[in-house]
């Protein structure tokens, strides 16, 4: 039978591509009624679209079989956006107002609306994330009716590259898919797996990926540092292949098998030897050496990404999710780094997910975002019910498309949920409109010029008393010449 009501999201990982379709209840729990993947190591590099044409093949063939697994049209889906070039920079908008002013709202949109217009050479604003309001020597969260003279609004911007930021939208609008919401996917994984306390005393999400390592920072629930590491867990297959002299695949094997991201000195034995092959073995010690090397690398990377003002106000600890954390020993090595005692490793999501997918059920952190992305949905995404197929794979439809929700054309920024990005298409409409606005000021403004140019003239009003005035003097003359004659 055919799903009649169900929620698409879509995530562009580091090497492959995953589709998740899914339901969710009042209670906030998800049903998951179809996965499917495709590989992307030809046309994504670390999270970041560099093949559009392939990508939007890659794409098409995840809708085509979402379809078949749900007898359905998908009229729209939810898209996850991180990568490589994803990073967060700090900006200050500073405002002087007239001695004892009482803020508004509307200074409040004023400065987010400056800070929104900011250039950055090459690189894209997705989101804003507001981080708090100084009232004089005071920080405020909601500054809104308290006086000041001077208001300073701090924000975090989130960036991308422009090119990048394009090539995802351009391989969605190729394969003719329709994106409902465009979703920072660190922030959304962030909201599935950290607790409202972590959030709130502080914490560090890291997620290890297999090219990438995202660094996600949390205090008093709001986002203050976000950054995307090159690098992942496959360099550590990387540098064991190059080291050994062996194909990736067997380098892969060998890190299932003997890795650990720490191992305590007592546990080597001089003469343990690992097998490379047929004729080749490897050393413990050799090899826990060039395992540790990478792995200690990564982790300093990721604390390296820490402002200095919270590595002292990370009372929830670290968190870690997606492939990479279920390395023997990396919560050990995690916290001998960083010298942060609480550490735990996220496998699942905090929703209470069902499935029949080995993947999603595995809960090894590796679909923590795509679900998360799952769960920010909220629109029907289910289009016409597929009811057949012929011999030459053309389907036809039955029954009503879904009908499209009153999306608004734009919308402004502040006017979403934090980790919500205005696709191209938006960001093109919001122009659009601003520009229209513009030259309706412009028009308004030259008329009122010309209407002041106006040599007896108030405007309209003083354009028809004249016009009056000339018409009765007009007439006066006429009835003289008259009476002269």
């Amino acid at each position: 039978m055919a799903a009649k009501e169900f929620i698409v999201a879509i995530e562009l990982g580091s090497s492959k591509i995953t589709g998740i379709a899914g339901r969710k209840s009042m209670d906030g729990s998800i049903q998951v009624l179809a996965v499917v993947k495709e590989d992307a190591t030809s046309c994504i590099r670390k999270g970041v679209v560099y093949n559009i044409d392939k990508t939007s093949v890659c794409l098409t063939n995840i809708i085509k079989k979402l379809k078949t697994l749900l007898k359905s049209e998908i009229s729209r889906v939810y898209v996850g956006m991180g990568g490589q070039s994803i990073r967060s920079v700090r900006n200050t908008i500073v405002k002087t107002l007239p001695e004892d002013s009482v803020v508004t709202q509307d200074i409040i949109n004023e400065l987010m609306d400056n800070n929104r217009s900011m250039s950055y050479p090459d690189q894209e604003i997705l989101d804003a994330a507001t981080q708090e309001y100084k009232v004089g020597t005071q920080y405020q969260i909601d500054p809104v009716g308290i006086t000041c003279s001077k208001l300073e609004g701090n924000f975090l911007n989130i960036l991308c590259r422009k090119a990048f930021f394009r090539n995802l939208n351009k391989c969605f609008e190729n394969a003719n898919i329709t994106i409902a919401e465009l979703y920072l996917a660190p922030i959304a994984l962030a909201h599935s797996v950290l607790t409202e306390v972590e959030k709130r005393t502080g914490s560090l999400l890291v997620d290890l990926g297999a090219d990438t390592t995202t660094v996600a920072l949390y205090h008093k629930n709001i986002l203050r540092h976000l950054a995307v590491i090159p690098l992942g867990s496959n360099n550590v297959t990387k540098d064991i292949a190059n080291v050994l002299q062996i194909e990736e695949k067997d380098a892969e094997a060998m890190k299932l098998e003997y890795a650990q991201a720490l191992t305590d000195p007592n546990d080597i034995e001089e003469d343990k030897k690992y097998r490379i092959d047929d004729e080749r073995t490897v050393s413990q010690q050799e090899f826990v050496d060039l395992v540790e090397a990478r792995v200690t690398e990564i982790i300093q990377n990721v604390w390296y990404q820490v402002p200095s003002d919270y590595k002292n106000r990370l009372m929830g600890g670290i968190i870690l999710t997606g492939g990479g954390s279920n390395m023997k020993k990396i919560k050990e090595a995690f916290s001998d780094i960083t010298k942060i005692g609480k550490v735990r490793v996220a496998g699942s999501v905090n929703h209470n997910v069902t499935s029949t997918d080995k993947d999603v059920n595995a809960r090894n952190g590796m679909m923590n975002t795509v679900i998360g992305l799952l769960a920010k949905g909220d629109l029907n995404c289910a289009g016409q019910t597929i009811t057949k197929t012929d011999l030459f794979g053309d389907q036809s439809a039955a029954t009503a498309p879904t009908p499209e929700v009153n999306k608004p054309a734009f919308r402004k920024p502040g006017e979403t949920e934090p980790g919500v990005v205005m696709t191209a298409k938006e960001k093109e409409a919001l122009e659009e409109d601003r520009r229209r606005k513009q030259a309706e000021a412009q028009r308004a403004a030259e008329l009122n010029a010309k209407d002041d140019e106006e040599p007896r003239g108030k405007g309209f009003l003083g354009r028809l008393k004249d016009t009056v005035k000339d018409f009765t003097t007009k007439l006066i003359s006429e009835e003289s010449d008259e009476d002269n004659k």
